[in-house]
C-alpha cells in the first residue's frame, strides 16, 4: 500500500497534452483538466451531498439511455479532449452513436477527441460560479448542442444552447432533452426535494 502524498501544482504551470496524459496516469486518483491555454486544474473531491446528486442524476440518464439506446452516456470520471485542445470532464456527458461510432478504437480508449453533444454541470459548494459559468461556454463554443448548469443553491438550472443566451429556470420546469436527447425529461424536485 503507497502512502498519501501531496501534490501541489503551481498556478502558472503550462503543459502539453502529452505531460498532462503523464501526470493523469501517475495520479491515477485525482479528477484532472486541461484548459486550452495549458493551465492544469486538479478538482477535489465533492462533498458526500453533492456526490449523492451526481450519483442520481446518472441513474436518470442512464435509464433512458438504455432504453433508448441512441448514444453513448459518460460520468464525471470521463475527460474530452475538445477540438480547442482543453481536456474537460463534465459532470454527465452524453454523445450521439453515430458521432462515437466515428472514433476509432484508440481514440476511444484515449481522452476522446469530440466535444459531447450534451453536458450536465452540477454546482457544487466549492465551485466558483463564474468558473463553471465559463465552462458551460466552451463547450458550446466546441460543438455541445445543449448544456445544463445545476444550481442546488438557487434551486435552478441555467440551460444554453447554440446562438442564443442561456435561459435560467427554476426546479418547478420540468427539463427537456429536446431534440438532442429524444425523449428524455426530468424533474429535479425528485432529486433535490420540493424545496
Amino acid at each position: 500500500m503507497q502512502a498519501a502524498m501531496s501534490i501541489f501544482i503551481p498556478p502558472t504551470l503550462r503543459c502539453t497534452e502529452e505531460q498532462f496524459r503523464e501526470l493523469v496516469k501517475f495520479n491515477p486518483d485525482l479528477r484532472w483538466e486541461l484548459t486550452a491555454q495549458g493551465e492544469v486544474i486538479v478538482m477535489p473531491p465533492t462533498g458526500s451531498e453533492t456526490g449523492n446528486y451526481n450519483f442520481e442524476l446518472g441513474g436518470y440518464f442512464a435509464i433512458w439511455n438504455a432504453q433508448n439506446k441512441q448514444g453513448k452516456g459518460f460520468d464525471s470520471s470521463t475527460g474530452f479532449k475538445l477540438p480547442n485542445g482543453a481536456i474537460r470532464s463534465p459532470d454527465i456527458a452524453w454523445i450521439a452513436q453515430e458521432r462515437w461510432e466515428k472514433l476509432s478504437p484508440e481514440q476511444r480508449r484515449q481522452f476522446a477527441p469530440i466535444c459531447p453533444d450534451f453536458v450536465l454541470e452540477l454546482v457544487s459548494p466549492s465551485d466558483d460560479l463564474a468558473t463553471v459559468q465559463a465552462k458551460m461556454r466552451e463547450y458550446l463554443e466546441n460543438s455541445c448542442r445543449l448544456g445544463w448548469l445545476v444550481n442546488p443553491e438557487t434551486r435552478s438550472v441555467t440551460i444554453y444552447r447554440p446562438h442564443v443566451p442561456p435561459e435560467t429556470v427554476t426546479f418547478d420546469v420540468v427539463l427537456s432533452g429536446e431534440d438532442v436527447l429524444p425523449g428524455f425529461s426530468l424533474d429535479l424536485r425528485h432529486i433535490f426535494g420540493n424545496g
